[in-house]
């Protein structure tokens, strides 16, 4: 089969008519086949992912940034453009965090010893504390001020793009994404969440178990969407819990299987192409 270069491309903005006969059709004109398509109208913001292809393996990466540069500022739009690097043998992760370790350094020693098919190459979060794991780890650390949502995720998506990164991972990452950023990521941030979705989404899910006395809690690993914790789910691994458990107790064995389930998400991420549709992740 003939090489194919892949183009993964993101707009966000006013809803406008003609928006995706534009894209298409200027696509069409640069020589692409357009593999898939998902687009959304709400609240009268307009948001697209679409994934294109060209014939051989090398793209006039400069030629199609430009002409579609252009037209997303004509459609008054914000663009995102990765290219799917076929001569990268390990994909390119970013791990967020907040103030939690154990998620992010599960991820970071599986890294370390080689039982990971990808390269972390930056980890960000929204507090300073954990600039010491990106330091033990020899890995840049980005400090994202989240005191402005929107200013904080404009830094953000600047420092994915420098760093040319294919995935995103939550790992225990405390701030809720908007839906613009999601968008301009589908299917590409994993998440672990610490419950059985989709029983207690939101925060503080261990609590809410324990305040309704249930006997077996669990974790989630799923696709971030626009929806809080509604998003495709990889994979959930759950514990019984002990006579009269304290809640302290029930977190601290949590995090141990949150942290297990996480990685074994990522790997799958990895180690195969998978399908997602209908909100569900379907060869797993």
């Amino acid at each position: 089969m003939a090489a194919r270069s892949f183009v993964t491309i993101g707009l966000v903005g006013p809803d406008r008519s003609g928006a995706i006969a534009a894209v298409t059709q200027q696509l069409f004109r640069l020589g692409a086949n357009i593999e898939s398509l998902e687009e959304q109208v709400a609240r009268g913001k307009f948001r697209m992912t679409l994934l294109a292809s060209w014939a051989g393996a090398k793209l006039e990466e400069r030629r199609i940034r430009a002409e579609l540069e252009a037209l997303a500022q004509h459609l008054r739009m914000k663009l995102t453009l990765r290219l799917a690097d076929a001569s990268r043998a390990r994909r390119r992760l970013a791990v967020l965090v907040s103030k939690e370790t154990h998620a992010a350094e599960s991820i970071l020693r599986a890294w370390k010893s080689r039982r990971l098919g990808a390269e972390p190459v930056l980890l960000a979060g929204n507090h300073p504390q954990l600039r010491s794991l990106a330091r033990r780890f020899q890995l840049p650390f980005a400090l994202i001020d989240y005191r402005d949502r929107q200013k904080a995720e404009a830094s953000l998506q600047s420092h994915l793009e420098k760093a040319e990164v294919d995935l995103v991972v939550l790992a225990r990452f405390m701030k809720i994404l908007s839906p613009d950023f999601v968008w301009h990521w589908k299917n590409r941030i994993l998440n672990i969440h610490p419950s059985l979705l989709p029983a207690f989404p939101g925060a503080s899910a261990y609590r809410q178990a324990y305040d309704k006395g249930v006997k077996i809690v669990g974790v989630t690993a799923h696709f971030v969407t626009p929806d809080l914790d509604q998003g495709p789910i990889l994979c959930q691994d759950a514990l019984r819990l002990r006579p009269n458990e304290p809640l302290p107790s029930i977190i601290a064995r949590g995090q141990k299987l949150e942290a297990a389930c996480l990685l074994r998400a990522l790997k799958l991420c990895l180690s195969r192409q998978l399908d997602i549709h209908w909100g569900r992740v379907h060869g797993v």
